[in-house]
């Protein structure tokens, strides 16, 4: 007997039709899944739908489904890259007017997809809880901004659960960018004009780099201009497709799509009513940029020329990587058991704030049983009742970073890739994205750099002087199981060299600060101060502990990444004020997975206590009355 089709799998089947008709891209990969909507290269990833297809759940997967399809159809990476701002919160923004953009391409060719988006925009302003923003601190401005360019470009207003939070940051926006603002219509379809606008809007703000895009080089300006055309090219195609889409569409999903759409729209939220605009004068402070003076640390690059990040497997050929993880996964039988263990703590309290949670000593909803000998004392005794609720859980993203100096060789070096090995597959589990990343550098003693510097005559101070490698092991974005065989060239003889932490940190946190995830985890594993002969032999002694300490304490400071340390051996408490110091290698899953489990403890406990970040601590404590209504 042939077993009965699940509900959900010819409207799935529908849904990845349209979005490859959309994008113009018969190879594009669609699949479905409870983990958060991505899209990556020609593979994009959206929300699991209901086995009984609830309305509101089905515009929502449409419209994520049409959003990564516009963005594929209209968007080129590459002059993205160009023109994104290096800041933390002017790449945010930048972002988020990009993607205005390309979904305003859609909205005003296709009613039908305009109507997917405003629900799919809708539940992503109440995931954020953008209803309940009460001053402009609860609004990342970035989330205003993005609003108000596809205000412009659409002509439509933000979706109601997000109107009072647009509100918060309208007059002040305005006030600054309004013009520029204005001029964005007319390059809606000109992705190169519409960037430059953007960074005029965000210099406009405050929130632009120090950079001029005007004095760009002939190269630069050529790729730009290549970018353009292909994009103008597959503007063209998209285009010519655009009924047919919208015939697909219908055709696929049938009539459902207006009742679904019907059923979105959400009643006006009455909480938002009486909440008060703050005066001008009290805009939230805003730190500045990480790393916006480092040309002050007296910190020197020789040259670049020979630097190199690169892809683990590019290091090694399939075969000897193959057989490298395989020596590490004999290794890891031994332990595994010890660090599996730590890591199912951590499991259990990332599914625990994943999961729901009760609200107590309420008026009304479920009996609290807790509470009985208040009801028999007295039955009408009020604040009795519970009611269950979800738990707020930020996006969040963990990067690992591994010392790969020639002092890690042996069991250190093998410890830590065993523990970023489970913790990835722990962290994969509960949705947290984990990059793992290593430092080392190409060659010992200075390598082309240092070969280079004697041949143009030896300058003094020439200041780093040594061949940077930093090794990509496992982006972010890619799951564990394609990544897993790459930390065996951890093992390979020959890899471990020398090691430059503070460069490594920026390059790092700079990968970090682009991501679109709420919170930013930085983990550092090293088992020293940084070290290299050729760079230290014609410098001063601590010149690159000097720089790591500027780049850590900018970290720290400026920047929304939460920096942590792990020392091996090594007292590392001296650079990190969040750190710890390890005796033994054995000792390294122990101490990652507390580490996290605290990072994440304060994050449950700000959560339910409302207790500030270490940010938000900054900003009270300069400002004590930002934000203030």
């Amino acid at each position: 007997m042939t077993k009965a089709e699940n509900p959900s799998e010819p409207f799935k089947r529908a849904v990845a039709v349209a979005v490859r008709s959309i994008a113009g891209e018969p190879e594009l990969e669609v699949n479905f899944s409870a983990e958060p909507p991505s899209l990556k290269g020609l593979k994009a990833k959206l929300p699991l739908p209901s086995r009984n297809l609830p309305p509101g759940e089905v515009a929502v997967v449409r419209g994520a489904g049409d959003a990564y399809a516009l963005r594929r159809a209209y968007h080129q990476d590459k002059l993205h890259d160009q023109y994104r701002p290096q800041s933390a919160e002017g790449a945010a923004m930048f972002e988020a007017a990009e993607q205005a953009r390309v979904e305003a391409i859609g909205a005003l060719a296709m009613k039908g997809v305009a109507k997917n988006l405003a629900a799919g925009l809708e539940q992503r302003c109440n995931a954020r809880g953008l209803a309940k923003a009460r001053v402009r601190a609860d609004v990342p401005i970035a989330e205003a901004l993005g609003l108000m360019v596809r205000e412009k470009l659409t002509g439509e207003a933000p979706p109601e659960s997000a109107r009072n939070a647009v509100s918060l940051w309208r007059e002040w926006i305005e006030s600054r960018a309004g013009k520029d603002l204005d001029k964005l219509g007319p390059a809606l379809r000109d992705q190169k004009a519409f960037a430059r606008l953007t960074r005029t809007i965000l210099k406009d703000l405050n929130f632009g780099d120090d950079s001029d895009l005007d004095s760009e080089s002939d190269d630069s300006g050529d790729e730009a201009e290549n970018s353009e055309n292909q994009n103008k090219d597959a503007e063209e195609d998209a285009d010519a497709q655009g009924e047919t889409s919208e015939a697909d569409l219908k055709d696929a999903e049938g009539e459902d799509a207006e009742d679904a759409d019907a059923e979105m729209r959400a009643e006006p939220s009455d909480e938002l009513g009486d909440a008060a605009e703050p005066d001008d004068a009290m805009k939230p402070w805003r730190p500045e940029p990480a790393f916006a003076h480092q040309d002050e640390w007296g910190y020197k690059i020789y040259t670049e020329r020979f630097d190199e990040t690169i892809e683990a497997e590019e290091l090694c050929d399939a075969e000897e990587l193959t057989r490298l993880r395989a020596f590490l996964d004999q290794q890891l039988a031994a332990m595994q058991g010890v660090v599996a263990r730590l890591a199912n703590r951590l499991q259990r309290l990332l599914m625990a704030q994943q999961n729901r949670t009760w609200e107590f000593d309420i008026e009304e909803g479920l009996l609290d049983t807790s509470r009985l000998p208040r009801i028999i004392i007295d039955p009408m005794y009020p604040l009795s009742f519970k009611r269950e609720k979800d738990m707020t859980f930020r996006d969040t993203v963990v990067s690992l970073l591994l010392d790969n100096s020639g002092s890690m060789r042996g069991r250190p070096i093998m410890v830590a890739a065993m523990c970023a090995d489970i913790l990835a597959r722990t962290l994969e589990r509960c949705a947290v994205k984990t990059e793992i990343l290593g430092f080392t550098t190409r060659a010992w003693k200075g390598g082309q750099s240092r070969e280079k510097w004697i041949a143009d005559g030896k300058a003094p101070h020439p200041g780093r002087l040594n061949d940077l490698r930093h090794i990509i092991y496992k982006a972010a974005d890619e799951p564990w199981r394609r990544a897993r065989r790459n930390l065996g060239l951890m093992m390979r003889e020959g890899l471990l060299k020398e090691n430059i932490d503070g460069e490594a940190l920026m390059w790092a946190h700079n990968r970090l600060v682009a991501r679109p995830e709420q919170r930013r985890i930085l983990m550092v594993i090293s088992d020293g101060a940084p070290v290299d002969d050729s760079t230290l032999s014609v410098n001063a002694g601590n010149y690159l502990e000097r720089h790591l300490r500027h780049v850590i304490e900018e970290i720290e400071d400026k920047s929304s990444v939460e920096l942590t340390a792990i020392g091996i051996g090594h007292d590392v408490t001296r650079y990190y004020r969040k750190a710890v110091t390890i005796v033994d290698a054995e000792q390294l899953g122990g101490a990652m997975t507390d580490q996290l489990i605290s990072l994440f403890a304060e994050e449950r406990d700000h959560g339910r206590t409302g207790t500030p970040t270490r940010l938000a601590r900054v900003r009270h404590e300069r400002h004590p009355h930002a934000g203030a209504r």
